[in-house]
């Protein structure tokens, strides 16, 4: 029986490390087989998961002895913490660990959609050589939206001010006086939608920011406008976002994460035929390098609290 559990794919070397301290079931497909999880779990003090493992009421009954929880990543949507806190449970999230990760793939994908000249490999190879179609746009000098600006969204900001960006930002929990703010000037949530040609979010999903951008919000963009969600799925109200980008609406999105997944056939068909759309499976934040630090920050955080010396 093993003393941690790991339920999803951790940096091999973090996994070793916790092997030589004390016994672990390192399965990363465990998630996908709850009657084996939960069996797994009878003697486990700790269990690390990643966002397919949900760890509710029901997870929780059957690891008598678990103490930690750790998350291999930072949205806590999949762990239920209230039930965790009614059992003394500790939920450790990776903070801080996949910023660069996020970040960049919000830099890439905004100059991909705005530049507009790739996936079109086949074009080119077949001769068609579809130069006027491909004439996209800079990034320099365009409005950045941020919408939340903790730390994954001030190192969005960074690098995108890099790139000669105007950075601003709504967030009514980041007090006036935050350093933060002399990097981007603060607008209320309406106005970045109003005005910004790259929208990037960055909230959790929480009753209030469950379908922040639907179809009021997204009327209020510019045509021009790009849309960016590696925050979490729910944020967006996927229908009303393909019915915005078919209609010409807005002039593009990228979407990392979504209201159910892995996308199922249905949901998929939501997207079909949208060529000014990126859709990546929940990856933004996981890089080789990233996946290294997310993993060896949770592993030091169990050979503390566990005590494995």
């Amino acid at each position: 029986m093993a003393d941690i559990v790991i339920a999803e794919f951790m940096d091999e070397a973090s996994v070793h490390r916790l092997q030589t301290k004390t016994s672990v079931l390192y399965e990363p497909g465990l998630f996908d087989h709850p009657d084996d999880l939960r069996a797994a779990l009878g003697s486990a003090r700790a269990l690390i998961v990643r966002n397919r493992t949900q760890v509710r009421a029901t997870l929780l009954e059957a690891g008598p002895k678990l103490q930690l929880v750790g998350r291999l990543g930072v949205g806590l949507d999949n762990i239920d913490l209230a039930a965790c806190a009614s059992r003394n449970i500790s939920v450790y999230p990776a903070t801080g660990a996949n910023d660069a990760a996020v970040a960049e793939y919000v830099v890439c994908t905004a100059m991909m959609l705005l530049r507009g000249a790739y996936r079109n490999t086949a074009a080119v190879a077949a001769e068609l050589w579809p130069r006027e179609r491909l004439i996209g746009r800079e990034i320099a000098g365009k409005r950045a939206g941020l919408v939340g600006f903790g730390s994954t969204a001030r190192q969005t900001a960074s690098r995108l001010g890099a790139l000669g960006m105007r950075l601003y930002a709504a967030d009514p929990f980041l007090p006036a006086s935050h350093p933060a703010w002399q990097t981007a000037e603060r607008l209320d949530l309406n106005e970045i939608f109003a005005t910004c040609d790259v929208i990037s979010l960055h909230v959790p999903l929480l009753a209030q920011t469950r379908h922040l951008v639907n179809r009021e919000t997204l009327a209020l963009m510019k045509p021009s406008a790009i849309l960016i969600n590696a925050a979490r799925g729910g944020v967006v109200d996927e229908a009303a976002l393909a019915d915005s980008l078919r209609a010409g609406q807005i002039a593009g999105a990228a979407l990392d994460v979504f209201e159910n997944e892995p996308l199922d056939s249905a949901h998929g068909a939501l997207f079909e035929g949208i060529d000014n759309l990126i859709l990546t499976p929940h990856i933004a934040g996981v890089t080789s390098e990233s996946n290294v630090r997310v993993s060896s920050l949770i592993a030091d955080i169990m050979i503390r609290d566990l005590k494995l010396g």
